[in-house]
């Protein structure tokens, strides 16, 4: 049958995580739903995220969010193209999310490595950071160090 996918599961006891590779020609929306349901079957432990899209409250996907930061008093969760709004603190978020997946690149931002295209180590001092969408930021001096030690040790 066309439309049947072929599943192969090993079993070995050298891999202490499990991980999901998925090969396709191009992105379709039956890949989309059987990374989603891939997700949820795991969505225990890394729920998705409450936030704001003006009135109306959504629940994001932790895989689908680039980054949250603060902006004045207000908490932002950012997507591919949408910006919502959410209630809590950077603390709750740090504690909530992916540890694997998210990294607090100052005081006020924590980003999905997943979602990172480059790090720009040849800044004077400073780290920049390009997302995928061609966002950019900067990561603090004080957490460099961090950061290195976490793509030394591997995503």
């Amino acid at each position: 049958m066309k439309d049947m996918i072929e599943v192969n599961v090993i079993v070995d006891e050298k891999y202490e995580e499990t991980f999901v590779n998925i090969y396709t020609k191009k992105e379709t929306e039956q890949i989309d739903n059987i990374v989603y349901s891939i997700e949820n079957a795991s969505r225990n432990k890394y729920p998705p995220i409450p936030a704001y899209d003006e009135e109306n409250l959504k629940f994001i996907s932790q895989r689908d969010i680039y980054r949250i930061k603060t902006e004045g008093r207000k908490v932002m969760v950012e997507t591919k193209n949408v910006v919502y709004t959410a209630k809590g603190t950077m603390a709750r978020f740090e504690e909530e999310l992916d540890s694997e997946r998210f990294f607090r690149i100052s005081q006020s931002e924590i980003v999905n490595l997943y979602k990172v295209d480059s790090f720009d180590f040849s800044l004077n001092g400073t780290v920049g950071v390009v997302f995928d969408n061609g966002v950019r930021s900067f990561v603090a001096r004080r957490c460099i160090k961090s950061l290195r030690d976490k793509l030394k040790s591997g995503i």
